[in-house]
């Protein structure tokens, strides 16, 4: 009993001090006590991003059959061809911001970021040839790199800081230009294959998560965020590989670390 009894009240003690002694630990020396005061600030963002394309064949993808005057780099010439799926894969890119940021209130800031991104998407078309008695299937991948100048303007709904950490949630929209989807370089080296171009012009919406890190010396953010093209890209020059496709728009998932 004696043994139970000293288990108990062991158990019991060390409850009764676990929180007292955690609270201690957590309550650390608030850096940058008066940041969250400043009217404007600035800062400059360092990321990396995935570039993702959601698409949406035509209707008939599978049973419409495209003559040669469509297919003009697949050698040798085919009498037709159908394209039988199409697919997408990222590749990872990177990005550079700067940052301006308007204080609204306690909870809230308005946020202008200009940033310059790089980032590239590749479009796989799986085509079924047909030349009088034979049939060939191909894999065919279209990279499309993009080189991007953004604008975006964001607001940020911040949660109450606890001691140096404080979680947020973003929401805005951003108007993109791309400078290397129609770039005539790509096309001089690639002149015999036809290249897939994206428009230049698109808008986004954007929706993310962050966490700030206050410091002795400036806050360190790191965001996750997605961002939704509304507009379709794809630029149509009457060939196998934009005709296959109704609707394109793009998406990018984007994590930063934001030095403030």
């Amino acid at each position: 009993m004696k043994a139970e009894h000293l288990v108990l009240t062991g158990l019991f003690l060390f409850l009764f001090f676990l929180p007292r002694s955690g609270f201690c630990q957590r309550m650390v020396v608030l850096n940058n006590p008066q940041y969250d005061q400043e009217t404007v600030h600035f800062g400059f963002v360092l990321g990396v991003n995935q570039s993702f394309v959601t698409i949406r064949p035509i209707a008939d993808l599978n049973t419409r059959i495209f003559d040669s005057t469509f297919i003009p780099d697949i050698l040798p010439l085919p009498d037709s061809a159908r394209v039988m799926s199409i697919n997408s894969t990222p590749v990872p890119g990177f990005v550079i911001s700067i940052v301006a940021n308007l204080r609204m209130g306690d909870h809230f800031d308005l946020r202008f970021i200009p940033s310059l991104s790089f980032g590239d998407r590749n479009v796989i078309y799986s085509i079924e040839t047909y030349r009088k008695l034979d049939t060939l299937r191909l894999d065919i991948t279209k990279k499309i790199p993009s080189t991007y100048i953004n604008f975006p303007l964001e607001i940020r709904f911040k949660a109450k800081r606890y001691n140096n950490f404080r979680p947020y949630l973003l929401a805005g929209a951003q108007y993109t230009m791309d400078l290397a989807s129609q770039a005539k370089k790509r096309e001089q080296k690639n002149r015999n294959e036809k290249i897939v171009k994206f428009n230049q012009n698109d808008f986004y919406l954007e929706a993310g998560v962050g966490f700030d890190f206050y410091n002795e010396w400036f806050k360190l953010g790191i965001e996750l965020k997605m961002m939704y093209g509304l507009t379709d890209v794809l630029k149509r020059e009457g060939n196998i590989y934009t005709e296959s496709i109704d609707k394109l728009n793009s998406k990018i998932f984007q994590l930063s670390f934001t030095f403030e």
